[in-house]
C-alpha cells in the first residue's frame, strides 16, 4: 500500500487525522503543519519528547513590568488551576483553535486587564476571529468563576490584578511551549496533561490544512 499523501512511498503508519495510511516522511513533514493532528496520536505524542523549542529568554518576557513570583502563584493556586482549565475549554470549544490562537487570545486579555489597572478601560481584541472567540469564552469563564467565588465567600476574593498576573503567566508559558508549527498545539497538550478539564480533546479534522 502506498502513502495516501505522496502516493509514492510505502505506507507504514495509520494517520488518525486523515483516516488513511501514510509514510513516515509525510507524517513527519506534515505533522501539525498541514495535518491537523489529534492530541492523542501516538506518533505526535512520541514526537513531543524530541521537539526542540527555542524557549523563552527571561529578557524577552512579554509585559515585563508585571512580576510573577512563586509566592504569587502558590497563593493563587485555585485561580491558576481554574484558568488553565478554562483555556482548554475555550480552545476545545472553538473549532480550528491552535496554540497561536491561544497566545493571541491571552495577550488580548492581558492588555484588556492592564487597561483596567490604568483606570482607562479598553477592550483589546485579536485580529483572528478564532482567537477572538477563544478570548471571549475565556473571559466569560473567568468572570463566572469570580462571581461563583464571591457568592461562596461573601466577598470578592479575586482581584483584577490577580487575573492579570495569572494571564501573564499563562501567556509566557504558551510562548515557552511554542514548537513553531503552523498547527501546533504543544501548549494545549501540556495543559491537557497538567490541568485536566474532564473534557476529551476534540477530534481531528480529516482534511489536510492548506500550507
Amino acid at each position: 500500500m502506498t502513502c495516501s499523501i505522496c502516493e509514492g512511498r510505502k505506507a507504514k503508519r495509520h494517520c488518525p487525522a486523515l483516516r488513511s495510511e501514510i509514510c513516515p516522511q509525510c507524517c513527519g513533514d506534515g505533522r501539525e503543519q498541514t495535518i491537523d493532528c489529534p492530541l492523542d496520536c501516538p506518533f505526535l505524542v512520541e514526537s513531543r519528547g524530541h521537539e526542540k523549542r527555542a524557549g523563552l529568554n527571561p529578557d524577552g518576557f512579554p509585559h515585563q513590568e508585571i512580576r510573577i513570583s512563586d509566592t504569587f502563584l502558590r497563593e493563587r493556586e485555585e485561580l491558576l488551576t481554574a484558568a488553565g482549565r478554562f483555556v482548554l475549554r475555550s480552545a476545545f470549544g472553538t473549532p480550528g483553535a491552535v496554540d497561536s490562537d491561544v497566545r493571541a487570545a491571552l495577550d488580548a486579555l492581558v492588555r484588556t486587564f492592564k487597561s483596567l489597572q490604568s483606570g482607562v478601560y479598553y477592550e483589546s481584541l485579536p485580529d483572528s476571529p478564532i482567537a477572538a472567540a477563544v478570548a471571549a469564552q475565556l473571559r466569560a469563564l473567568l468572570e463566572e468563576f469570580r462571581k461563583d467565588q464571591q457568592q461562596r465567600a461573601g466577598f470578592a476574593r479575586t482581584r483584577d490584578a490577580d487575573v492579570l498576573g495569572i494571564l501573564v503567566f499563562l501567556l509566557r508559558m504558551a510562548i515557552d511551549r511554542d514548537n513553531g508549527r503552523q498547527r501546533g498545539r504543544s501548549f494545549l497538550a501540556f495543559l491537557h496533561d497538567h490541568f485536566p478539564s474532564g473534557q476529551p480533546a476534540p477530534p481531528s479534522s480529516p482534511l489536510i490544512v492548506p500550507g
